[in-house]
């Protein structure tokens, strides 16, 4: 079985994070979505716009040493300075980096063809192997993650990409969204597929373990990307300055803050005008490693999240796995990670700003044993590990394959 892996969102050379949940479920899938679990021939194609300076109008890097080979693609922002020509001129440069890619792969393989295409998120990596599929006989298969296919994003799509979108979906040989709301989300869209299975996020469970003692736990923390739409790291701010305000003895009451991205400075601005920083009551750690991030989960005491929108957000994933409650807003897939009967941490309305510091009061002042640290760990381990969505996705290619 060989797997090719066309992804839109995957590390590359100008940031090792971006698309990193793609990049687990290639490892987990080349790990473990072989036969009886074991390990199977996978290979990636990607392909993105340069965000430096080039020589050329394309450069490559690939990786042939690891487990999964890769080829990455790089390509001028902008050909010619001429905004209507540049963007026909980089999707056909786009298509060039493809081409290249799967010549590479094939070579690779001594001339085989890939027994499946895996595209991970719409549209071109999906348009691109329904191409293969019309020419080449090749099965695909979607894996989406994509918020842009939730209400309230989706008319942003525009008509005919929400078409395009159900029609990629209907077309493939089987859909694996990583929630049920993203499943529901692109139903609405016209994407049914009779082969439908949700195959959540991965985390390594292996990094992300529970402390020796829970004694050692203190504080909150937050890991997620500065996207203030997304995120809404400015309504916590805002939180955690009224529980301060109103409640300056509760044990726990200092956040730590860890990610990047474009509004990093402005929460800053704002944690400094809340008197947040000043007092120690905010920490801003930066980008951190996946160490480092499991590091402070085991140091943390509640994880939380005030995201107006999510998908299935990995951060909760990695929290479980650590055996940390966290507070999160009930939006999208969320609800599917913590369940209603609260042995994961609370769910708060989003944008409820006093909702949330409710919360928050409520699991620092929590009796010890009142969320169920084994439980958490044990469900992690047997649903979103490396071995877990492994099989999972194949068993979706055997059945692809008539196996």
């Amino acid at each position: 079985m060989r797997i090719l892996h066309l992804p839109k969102w995957y590390p590359h050379r100008y940031d090792d994070q971006d698309g990193d949940f793609v990049a687990r479920h290639v490892a987990a899938i080349a790990a473990h979505g072989g036969v009886g679990g074991g390990p199977v021939q996978s290979a990636v194609v990607f392909a993105a716009v340069a965000r430096g300076p080039l020589p050329t109008l394309l450069a490559e890097d690939h990786d042939l040493v690891g487990p999964v080979p890769t080829w990455r693609y790089y390509y001028r922002a902008r050909p010619t300075g001429l905004l209507p020509l540049d963007k026909l001129l980089k999707l056909g440069l786009w298509l060039e980096c493809q081409r290249r890619g799967l010549r590479a792969v094939r070579r690779h393989w001594a001339g085989a063809r890939p027994s499946v295409v895996h595209a991970h998120v719409l549209f071109r990596p999906a348009a691109l192997a329904w191409w293969l599929r019309l020419w080449h006989g090749i099965p695909y298969l979607i894996t989406e993650n994509w918020t842009a296919f939730q209400p309230g994003n989706v008319e942003r799509l525009g008509r005919l990409r929400r078409w395009l979108a159900g029609f990629l979906v209907r077309q493939a040989a089987a859909y694996t969204p990583v929630s049920d709301d993203l499943r529901r989300a692109l139903a609405a869209l016209g994407g049914v597929n009779a082969h439908t299975v949700i195959i959540p996020n991965v985390v390594d469970t292996e990094l992300f373990h529970p402390p020796a003692t829970a004694a050692t736990r203190y504080g909150l923390l937050n890991v997620a990307a500065f996207n203030e739409k997304a995120k809404n790291l400015s309504g916590l701010l805002r939180a955690v300055a009224h529980l301060r305000a109103t409640a300056p003895t509760l044990p726990g009451l200092h956040l730590r803050i860890a990610g990047y991205g474009p509004a990093e400075a402005q929460m800053h601005q704002l944690a400094a005008a809340l008197g947040l920083l000043a007092d120690d009551t905010v920490e801003f750690l930066g980008k951190l490693t996946s160490a480092q991030v499991a590091a402070e989960m085991r140091r943390a005491s509640c994880f939380v999240l005030f995201s107006n929108y999510e998908n299935l957000p990995c951060v909760l994933i990695e929290a479980q796995a650590s055996s940390l409650p966290a507070v999160a807003t009930r939006v999208n897939g969320v609800p599917e990670l913590l369940l209603p009967d609260g042995q994961a941490g609370l769910l708060v309305p989003p944008a409820d700003e006093a909702a949330l510091a409710e919360a928050l009061r409520a699991v620092l002042t929590a009796p010890a044993g009142h969320f169920d640290a084994a439980a958490l760990r044990a469900r992690a381990v047997a649903e979103f590990s490396y071995p877990a969505v492994g099989r999972a996705f194949g068993a979706v290619y055997a059945r692809i394959l008539g196996q």
